[in-house]
């Protein structure tokens, strides 16, 4: 038996099965992760159908991840309990890995600590950086169903997150999915358009901005004028420069509001997290736009900006090691 103190992470969002292993330095010892099955040409999954995946995909991705982990060096599980760290926050599919997370204490005779995916998402960015220390910022949180401008206030084992900005109807992970479903590319079709984007050459001006209201947007529109577009009978000539459109008018609505909330709230610390905070043309445009202005914008490494277990895990740290 080593004298290594582990942490074992657990995460079963709406699209992905996640466990991770980490340790109390911090060291990433596994990150396993896989998509769920979304049938080609549909947008989503119902959560009925991920709650089946996730457990489906709990016991590999577990032996995977544990493979010569000494289960006398795992101190504590730590496991995203439910989306938001809000009273009333649920989603069934997070019962999956919680459930799972309950047998292993049981079993290990170890703590159970419970975080939300918001929660492991931003810790996942933040760990190692400037933030950590910081008593407040600002997260966008932007993936396949949230677009949230949150407050964020650190407390040493967690986080006391207010939403004050964010989208009225749908996300910019759904505008981007939709975008790609409508292309004929597989769900979830972010990354690849995001790769389309990055190519050389002009964009098209044929969409309207995105409408923004102080710290709130709009997408709908944009979602539809992107598909009508995908109508024309050019489309085969101009689609990368349609697809490079859609990404300018996400990173320029971003720019506006974040804008906006510097003026609104005095803070000037911005992290983004969630799977659309990976897209190298949205990182780009950004942080091209406010170099050197004073505003400090944090894009996590991208793996990690994603949906994962690490993040809830490294929470788990610093649950023990405060309540111990």
């Amino acid at each position: 038996m080593s004298e290594r103190k582990l942490v074992i992470g657990i995460d079963t969002s709406n699209y992905k099965t996640s466990v991770a292993v980490v340790g109390f330095d911090n060291s990433i010892v596994s990150d396993v992760r896989v998509l769920l099955r979304v049938k080609q040409g549909e947008r989503g999954l119902r959560q009925s159908d991920a709650l089946f995946q996730h457990i489906e995909n709990l016991p590999a991705l577990t032996r995977k991840a544990l493979f010569g982990v000494d289960k006398n060096d795992v101190v504590c599980i730590s496991v995203s309990s439910k989306p938001r760290p809000v009273e009333g926050s649920y989603m069934p599919c997070f019962n999956a890995g919680l459930s799972l997370s309950k047998s292993f204490g049981a079993l290990l005779d170890v703590p159970v600590y419970e975080f939300s995916h918001q929660e492991g998402h931003i810790e996942a960015v933040i760990k190692g950086t400037p933030f950590e220390t910081k008593k407040e910022f600002i997260a966008y949180h932007l993936s396949g169903g949230t677009c949230e401008m949150l407050k964020v206030v650190n407390d040493g084992s967690g986080y006391d997150i207010s939403i004050i900005g964010g989208s009225k109807d749908i996300s910019y992970g759904q505008v981007l999915d939709r975008a790609g479903v409508a292309m004929g590319l597989e769900f979830p079709s972010g990354k690849v358009l995001d790769d389309i984007a990055m190519m050389p050459g002009e964009r098209t001006k044929l969409l309207k901005g995105i409408t923004v209201d102080n710290l709130e947007i709009n997408l709908s529109g944009i979602d539809t004028q992107f598909r009508r577009c995908l109508e024309r009978d050019d489309i085969d000539s101009i689609e990368a420069m349609l697809v490079r459109e859609l990404f300018h008018r996400i990173s320029a609505s971003l720019v506006r509001i974040t804008e906006n909330a510097v003026k609104e709230t005095g803070i000037k610390s911005f992290a983004f997290v969630g799977g659309v905070s990976s897209s190298r043309y949205v990182r780009n445009a950004l942080l091209s736009h406010f170099n050197k202005s004073g505003i400090e914008l944090l894009f996590g490494d991208p793996d990690l900006s994603q949906d994962n277990a690490v993040g809830t895990a490294l929470l788990g740290v610093k649950k023990y090691g405060k309540t111990r």
